[in-house]
C-alpha cells in the first residue's frame, strides 16, 4: 500500500537513487553522489518541498515543488518542477496521489496555486495533468534563456 509523506534528510540515500533514475530519464548522466548533495541542500535549506510515495519502505515516486511568487496575486505560487514514479510501480495512481498532496500543500500554505510545464511530446503527462484538474494555458508564450557559459 503506497502512502505519501514529505521527504526528510534521513530519506536522502533512497531519494537520491530514484532522483537519479528521473535524471537518466531526461538523458542526464547518472550521478548519485551529486544527487545526494543537491537534494540534501534543498531539504536542509528549506528551498523546496519534496513529497515521496512509499510502499514497504521503498520510495516508489517523488514530486518536488519550488516556491515562487505571483506579484499580481501577491501570494506564493508553487512550481511543480519534478514528478517521477519508478517504472515498476506505474499504473497504480501514484502520480495522482503525489499531485493531490501538492494541491493540499498549496492550500495549507495559502498559495495561489500550482504551475508546471511539460514537453508537448510527453503523452503521459499531457493526459495526466488535465485529469487532475490542471488547465492548459493557451494564451501565453513560454520563453527561456540558457546560460551557455556553464
Amino acid at each position: 500500500m503506497n502512502f505519501i509523506r514529505e521527504a526528510v534528510i534521513e530519506d536522502i540515500h533512497s531519494l537520491a537513487e530514484i532522483f537519479d533514475q528521473y535524471r537518466i530519464f531526461y538523458e542526464k548522466k547518472s550521478d548519485i553522489d551529486s544527487a545526494k548533495i543537491f537534494l540534501g541542500d534543498r531539504i536542509k535549506l528549506g528551498e523546496s518541498k519534496i513529497f515521496i510515495s512509499i510502499n514497504d519502505d521503498v520510495i516508489t515516486g517523488f514530486v518536488q515543488l519550488y516556491p515562487i511568487f505571483s506579484s499580481t496575486q501577491m501570494k506564493r505560487l508553487w512550481l511543480l518542477n519534478d514528478l517521477f514514479v519508478d517504472p515498476k510501480f506505474r499504473g497504480q495512481g501514484i502520480s495522482k496521489k503525489l499531485i493531490e498532496e501538492c494541491k493540499g500543500h498549496s492550500v495549507r500554505t495559502n498559495a495561489s496555486g500550482l504551475i508546471l510545464e511539460t514537453a508537448k511530446s510527453n503523452t503521459i503527462g499531457n493526459q495526466l495533468y488535465p485529469s487532475v484538474d490542471f488547465n492548459l494555458d493557451q494564451d501565453h508564450n513560454y520563453y527561456y534563456w540558457e546560460n551557455n557559459a556553464i
